[in-house]
């Protein structure tokens, strides 16, 4: 995505899009990050000359560089059964803050070998390193490692020498920018620098919340949805930890309180199940089809790939519920199940944050979905504005937009946001106002 900012507003365009495909490897599930890695060199050559460049990816997942900077085999996938392997539970919450899931980078890393590493990086970070030649760590997505002191915004030695692993491998936070290496410049077509932005693909999203005070809630939706509140230090309480909350870093100090939540990865499994089917005429049969279940959509059954469709008849049969009856029911149940596990999501961050909600901002590629906001409105009783859908790219934009001198601080991006991006809200009970924005 290329972004323009001029005349107090912000534009995005779409350069190059290309699959992410990962692959199995003799049992294991590898992300193919020299085909993603190719796939950011001909979008910075589509998109000519850019005055920045900032890499945002998802969280958790990492590559493991040996001692003279080349990575150490492709890394592997969350969803790789590998963590199931690791029993124990690191769990220390009142330093992480993070919530416990079985494929948190530190189960990842208890899992393997890491006699010949010198350096781990998150995806985001080891992109960057490619493009720059550069190591350096970010919080935002080091936050989500359960290694990283929320409090203190550093590693967090104690617990990662309690663990035995190797210090060596955690870099160094680093921040500003870095000029592309001169083979990638040629390579590329024109010489920039790469800022470090929020990295961590959620950070960016919020970010780009279009919010007018902090009395908001926020429901990132995409493969993963990520529900929560943005708060300005963390809560470490027990019953915190007990309701399986997490603190992750966000933009200049804040903390994005939220729970991980599955997302419309169920929907999209269902989808490949059925052989592809569009979705919008599903869509519009799931409207006004029963919904004869509910599931919870964080049941471990729903995380691996596999026969979605399968896996719910079988937890409605475990529930003693009805299964749903063909695809549309299927729909149905999945996005009346995700809205309600919003608003308990939502009322838990409310509860443990003491933080009062007065609308829900739902942002990323589940905001095209008109049902899930309706059901989402009607589930919480609150105003959903669905919207940007390109709140990742946008965050992203407008943090380089501020290292170039061109916006301020968190209060005047949103607002840039808000004159440029196109929202709809849905109050409870009611359709949407299509109130267009920009």
């Amino acid at each position: 995505m290329s972004a323009a900012v001029a005349g107090g507003r912000i534009r995005l365009r779409e350069e190059h899009r290309f699959a992410n495909r990962p692959v199995r490897v003799a049992g294991t599930l590898h992300w193919d990050v020299l085909a993603l890695y190719q796939g950011v060199l001909d979008g910075l050559r589509k998109a000519g000359p850019a005055e920045s460049v900032g890499v945002d990816a998802w969280a958790v997942d990492y590559g493991l560089l040996d001692g003279d900077g080349r990575l150490i085999g492709n890394p592997v996938h969350y969803r790789d059964a590998r963590t199931a392997r690791c029993t124990e539970r690191v769990d220390p919450y009142e330093v992480t803050g993070t919530q416990f899931l079985p494929f948190n980078t530190v189960n990842q890393l208890l899992c393997e070998r890491l006699d010949r590493a010198e350096t781990m990086l998150m995806i985001p970070d080891l992109l960057g390193y490619w493009l720059t030649g550069t190591i350096g760590a970010e919080r935002t997505n080091a936050s989500t490692t359960a290694l990283y002191d929320v409090r203190g915004r550093d590693w967090a030695w104690e617990l990662i020498d309690e663990l035995g692993l190797p210090r060596r491998i955690f870099p160094d936070f680093a921040a500003g920018a870095s000029p592309l290496r001169p083979d990638v410049a040629e390579e590329v077509g024109y010489a920039t620098e790469v800022v470090k932005v929020a990295s961590h693909d959620t950070a960016s999203a919020v970010v780009a919340v279009p919010a007018e005070t902090d009395r908001f809630a926020y429901v990132s939706c995409g493969t993963w949805s990520l529900v929560g509140v943005e708060l300005p230090a963390p809560v470490l309480t027990e019953e915190s930890r007990q309701a399986n909350f997490t603190n992750e870093a966000g933009l200049d100090g804040t903390v994005r309180y939220l729970r991980n939540v599955m997302g419309l990865w169920i929907l999209q499994e269902c989808l490949r199940a059925w052989g592809g089917p569009p979705l919008e005429p599903l869509l519009a049969e799931a409207e006004t089809a029963r919904a004869a279940a509910v599931i919870d959509p964080d049941d471990p059954a729903f995380l691996p790939p596999g026969d979605m469709p399968g896996r719910i008849a079988a937890y409605c049969a475990r529930t003693g519920q009805p299964a749903p009856e063909g695809p549309a029911q299927v729909v149905r149940c999945i996005l009346q199940s995700l809205a309600l596990a919003y608003q308990r999501a939502i009322a838990d961050a409310v509860r443990l944050s003491g933080r009062p909600v007065e609308v829900v901002h739902l942002v990323g590629g589940g905001s095209l979905n008109t049902l899930l906001c309706r059901l989402t409105a009607d589930a919480t009783g609150l105003p959903v504005v669905a919207g940007p859908v390109e709140a990742t790219a946008l965050g992203n934009a407008l943090v380089q937009a501020r290292a170039r001198g061109l916006v301020g601080g968190l209060a005047e991006m949103r607002e840039l946001v808000r004159r440029g991006a196109g929202v709809r809200t849905y109050r409870p009970g009611h359709p949407y106002e299509p109130r267009e924005r920009g």
